[in-house]
């Protein structure tokens, strides 16, 4: 049970929307109870459908996969079970907002909420409803797991001795790191060509109006956004969503359906938007961007502005992050600092993570330097200047306690809490009557340690 909260990290996601892939047209269909919990009972075809799920979305299955499952369905209803007994707060509303992430998730994957539908062969109320007993579960079990290991500390000590129980020949091999901080410029452009863009979109929806052309072959022809452009620039939206730029949004919410907006101005460029369909807080609209082109002479005018911001962080006069927060235009920087960071949020990154450009600087910078302001391209198309500053650099390197202490003591910690739950379960597990099929069990001895009783059901 060492990797039980690996299993239960990476399960969750999994069992939560099988009421999605049990609705498909190659369903598996199978009704035997594979196991009980308590008074819940764990159907084969859940653990069936959930791999179908992962296949569909194009992940790995390993062989022992229909073990893990059934492994992490017993614990997972162990955990929501002690989770209404301790009455830890899982609020309907919170309940509503996963399902609706959940859905979001499904229509971006499959392109529109039809589409979804057609392939769920239910509408978007009945896969909720379907799926709304399964992620109240997969809450109350993920509060439950909280509530045991978050008080979990590990110690120097403790790291130490991890680490001396890892034999030599296994310690990974870590290329270099490297800590990276950068303040972005995105420069505006100038009036002129902001006005000439307005006077393109206004023609467009000219267009549409009067028939010329329809919206989406427009989208298609000219809208420099890449997300939606071949879709002929439909997105499905919500009102309450925050990813979305407040001033499309709210443009967006007053339309009719089949009205135009007029051009509006959002962080991204210049749209015009279409309502095709609305449904309360939900709907369906189609937007044309244009982004106005910035020349040189705005990019030089960047690059003059922060080699002033420059000349002041050497001369000692402003700090790095004082200097991010102040002029960088990188809306992350407000919330995670002025350093770029990998997947899991450690600011240590490898080559391979930055763009061909920012590899080239780096590779005539020494540690602790600051480049010349540089202009770049983001993955958005955007033109910008930036300067960076070359942290700290790690050699490649074996595992060692000097380089990598911070890696080694969450590893550390992460053994510990898995031990945590593991003897919780031990304990917690026989309090609760627990019932495995024959057949499953046989397929899965490693169940085995968690039934109070076998039977065939």
């Amino acid at each position: 049970m060492r990797y039980i909260n690996r299993i239960l990290t990476v399960c969750f996601l999994m069992l939560t929307f099988t009421a999605i892939a049990q609705s498909q047209a190659k369903k598996i269909v199978a009704d035997k109870i594979a196991g009980i919990v308590g008074d819940r009972i764990i159907l084969e075809s859940d653990i069936k459908n959930s791999i179908a799920d992962i296949v569909r979305q194009g992940g790995t299955v390993p062989d022992n996969a229909a073990c893990m499952l059934m492994e992490q369905a017993l614990i997972s209803k162990v955990l929501m079970l002690q989770a209404e007994k301790d009455s830890l707060p899982v609020t309907d509303e919170e309940i509503e907002a996963e399902l609706e992430q959940k859905i979001r998730y499904y229509i971006n994957q499959f392109g529109s909420q039809d589409v979804l539908e057609e392939v769920a062969g239910k509408t978007i109320y009945q896969i909720k409803d379907d799926a709304r007993e399964s992620v109240k579960e997969q809450k109350l079990a993920a509060a439950m797991q909280r509530k045991i290991v978050d008080n979990v500390r590990i110690t120097p000590t403790e790291v130490k001795a991890f680490f001396d129980k890892i034999p030599k020949d296994s310690l990974p091999f870590y290329e270099s790191e490297l800590e990276i901080g950068q303040i972005l410029i995105f420069p505006k452009a100038s009036r002129e060509l902001e006005q000439y863009i307005v006077g393109e979109m206004n023609n467009y929806k000219k267009q549409v109006e009067t028939k010329i052309t329809t919206f989406d072959q427009l989208a298609k022809k000219v809208s420099e956004d890449p997300g939606s452009k071949d879709r002929g620039g439909q997105y499905q939206i919500n009102r309450n969503e925050k990813t979305w730029d407040p001033i499309f949004m709210s443009t967006a919410f007053r339309l009719k359906e089949g009205e135009i907006s007029s051009p509006v101005k959002s962080k991204f460029g210049y749209h015009i938007i279409q309502m095709v369909q609305r449904n309360g807080d939900d709907a369906i609209i189609r937007h044309i961007l244009r982004i106005p082109p910035v020349t040189e002479t705005e990019i030089n005018q960047a690059k003059n502005k922060l080699d002033t911001v420059r000349s002041k962080i050497i001369a000692g006069v402003l700090a790095f992050n004082a200097a991010a927060s102040k002029y960088s235009d990188d809306e992350t920087t407000k919330f995670a600092g002025p350093y770029i960071t990998n997947r899991d949020g450690s600011p240590y990154v490898t080559i391979d993570a930055l763009d061909k450009d920012m590899v080239g600087m780096l590779s005539k910078m020494k540690v602790g330097e600051f480049s010349q302001p540089t202009a770049f391209q983001d993955e958005q198309g955007r033109k910008g200047v930036r300067i960076v500053y070359l942290k700290s650099r790690s050699a490649p390197h074996r595992m060692n306690l000097q380089d990598d202490y911070s890696k080694i003591s969450q590893f550390s910690l992460e053994e510990k809490k898995s031990k945590t739950l593991d003897k919780w379960l031990k304990v917690k597990i026989p309090t609760y009557y627990v019932m495995v099929d024959n057949e499953t069990s046989a397929a899965c001895p490693q169940l085995l340690k968690y039934t109070t009783e076998k039977k065939s059901l």
